[in-house]
């Protein structure tokens, strides 16, 4: 926090504060220097008497042109006239000058504007809505007008700074800065009027009246209890949690609007039917308490401006909001996960008095045991150095490992730091929520309520339970195959035909044409018409334009047999319209090898402390 407060600071104040330093500095150069001029003509006027010199000497002292050019006075007009007509020295410097310190005024108003507002959404739910409207709007629309004006005022230096220095400017350093000014400017508005995806998607299948017309009924029998309207949709699903939302959900094709129930079929199979009539309970009372309104109001608005936040450290100067925006944001989640802690205990008190309170605690622990079991499955399958064929049977596996896991050493160390997972909400811990309900369970008897079986599940309520499983594993573990693959092919050197064809499979030699030649870049290294370059060999590498709009790629690499290092510049003239793909391509390939050496680098480490020698 406070490393983020003091980069705000910078990102707000370090540029205009040193355009106003540099304006009044100039500023009084060059009033030093008409002054002067000005003294010179006094005392060699030979009309004027001693008297009247002196009092002329004073005047202009006292009235140099960064004084005159804010004088109305009219006796002054063509002195006025002379030195601050517009766009000269004195004019541009007394401009400068203003907008920095505006802008300095503006970056610290926005500064306690976005504490107060931050500030503001400790107050309640409704100022947190309204605190967090008002701050996406201000920040992000003062955000644009920071880089505008930050930009103006670099370009505006590139010039003045050599001119004042060194008497000279250079204009390559103008046109540079000018690009980049105008990059952040067009990427700020641009950015700022975008439109972003703020729907959730869930994997799973709707279930209507027909497919479980007894689990609707107990549905709406909870949400009578509790005093709010049921469901619009149930989704059965398979992943390691249950929620509800209010927001609009993507469900494959279909869009849903309206409440959406989401259940999880396999842990389903691990409550018994009193556990998960307190889990359901509780996500009903989301309902009833109004957190899935809330969150389906403010969730969109958080998704487009995190991504906003984001993207604004995109376009180099733009930066100079990044650090803003996320302080505001940064604030506001404070305010936001108290509200979320909150609301889960409201919820699970509500739930307790509908279920019991038993029947809470022991849901958590066998939701957090299961989702963290799953986790250590998914994690060692993924970690598993060869391509995965047919099927992974990750539920299985999980289905036949959680009792013996419940009874292992591993599991009560990591129960101690586990939580129950959610997409929306951020949980209390497990022990603060199970005393809430005034039901605590002792941390060495989380394995005994994991190994309770079911004698009843709600998952048999669902007519075709076990068909929804294996197409939704299936399609989940052709997912994973795949992320698993094209991980592999991060890994692999290669160092062998079935490795090599994985890696070649998602980095294959690409080849571009040039003016002169070809370049080709593969997962081996840059290969011209004049030389190999193996990734191996690359310490750097750097994009420059050229004259006449050239580029070139420019490669750090050791001198053969020393120490030192050469760059070589590679001349892409030619490449015109495939210049973005080829920098991608270059980029993709050759951070491909350097995660592959970290991984080996890290395996090599991991070994090395296991057998106890030397990494």
């Amino acid at each position: 926090m406070l490393r983020l407060v003091a980069l705000c600071l910078l990102s707000l104040f370090l540029v205009p504060a040193g355009t106003l330093w540099f304006a009044r500095y100039a500023s009084a150069e060059f009033d030093a220097a008409i002054v002067q001029a000005i003294e010179e003509r006094i005392d060699g006027d030979p009309r004027a008497s001693p008297e009247q010199k002196a009092a002329a000497r004073a005047y202009y002292r006292s009235h140099p042109p960064s004084v005159a050019c804010n004088d109305a006075d009219p006796e002054a007009q063509d002195y006025r006239e002379a030195v601050c007509a517009r766009y000269s020295r004195a004019w541009q410097f007394g401009v400068a000058e203003r907008v920095a310190y505006w802008t300095l005024v503006g970056g610290a108003a926005l500064l306690a504007a976005a504490l107060a507002l931050g500030a503001l959404a400790f107050a309640s739910r409704g100022l947190r809505y309204a605190s967090f409207v008002a701050g996406w709007r201000l920040m992000t629309l003062a955000s644009a007008v920071e880089v505008a004006a930050q930009s103006a005022m670099c370009v505006w230096l590139s010039f003045w700074v050599t001119a004042v220095f060194f008497q000279s400017y250079f204009v390559k350093l103008i046109i540079i800065a000018g690009l980049f000014a105008a990059a952040a400017v067009f990427f700020a508005v641009y950015t700022l009027f975008r439109k972003y995806p703020g729907e959730h998607a869930v994997e799973g299948e709707l279930l209507g009246e027909a497919d479980a017309p007894r689990l609707w009924a107990r549905v709406r029998e909870l949400a009578g209890r509790l005093g709010t309207a049921p469901p619009d949709h149930i989704v059965a699903g398979i992943d390691a949690n249950f929620f509800v939302t209010e927001a609009p959900v993507t469900l494959g094709e279909r869009r849903l609007t309206g409440r959406t129930l989401y259940l999880s079929i396999p842990l389903l199979r691990v409550l018994d039917s009193t556990e998960a009539e307190a889990v359901l309970a509780h996500e009903l009372a989301h309902l009833q308490g109004g957190d899935a309104r809330s969150s389906a109001a403010l969730g969109p608005m958080l998704i487009r401006y995190d991504i906003y936040t984001a993207q604004m450290r995109q376009a180099g100067l733009s930066i100079v909001a990044h650090y803003l925006l996320r302080l505001y944001r940064v604030i506001f989640q404070f305010a936001l996960s108290r509200d979320s802690r909150e609301r889960e205990l409201r919820a699970d008190r509500s739930a307790a008095a509908v279920a019991t309170p038993s029947a809470i605690a022991q849901s958590l622990v066998k939701i957090a045991a299961y989702a963290n079991y799953r986790s250590n499955v998914e994690g060692r399958l993924f970690a598993h150095d060869q391509r995965h064929t047919g099927e992974l049977g990750i539920a299985g596996f999980v289905a036949s490992g959680l009792l013996p896991y419940a009874a292992s050493g591993e599991f009560l160390d990591a129960m101690k730091t586990a939580n129950v997972p959610h997409p929306f909400d951020s949980h209390p811990p497990l022990g603060e929520r199970m005393r809430n309900v005034g039901s605590p369970i002792d941390e060495a008897a989380y394995g005994e309520v994991v190994s309770r079986l079911p004698q009843s599940s709600w998952a048999d309520e669902i007519v075709d339970a076990a068909a929804i499983e294996q197409r939704l594993w299936q399609a989940y573990e052709e997912r994973f195959s795949q992320s698993h693959e094209r991980a592999l092919a991060y890994r692999y050197e290669p160092a062998n035909d079935d490795e090599r064809a994985i890696v070649l499979k998602y980095f294959p030699p690409l080849s571009f044409a040039l003016a002169k030649g070809a370049i080709e870049i593969s997962h081996a290294g840059i290969r011209t018409d004049a030389e190999f370059i193996r990734w191996d060999s690359v310490k750097a590498l750097a994009f420059a334009s050229g004259n006449l709009g050239g580029d070139r790629l420019v490669v750090t690499h050791p001198e053969k047999g020393l120490v030192t290092w050469r760059r070589t510049t590679i001349k892409l003239r030619g490449l015109g319209k495939q210049s973005d793909a080829f920098r991608a391509v270059v980029g993709q390939y050759w951070q491909r090898h350097q995660i592959m050496r970290a991984q080996q680098a890290a395996a090599a480490a991991a070994d090395a402390h296991r057998s106890g020698a030397p990494a």
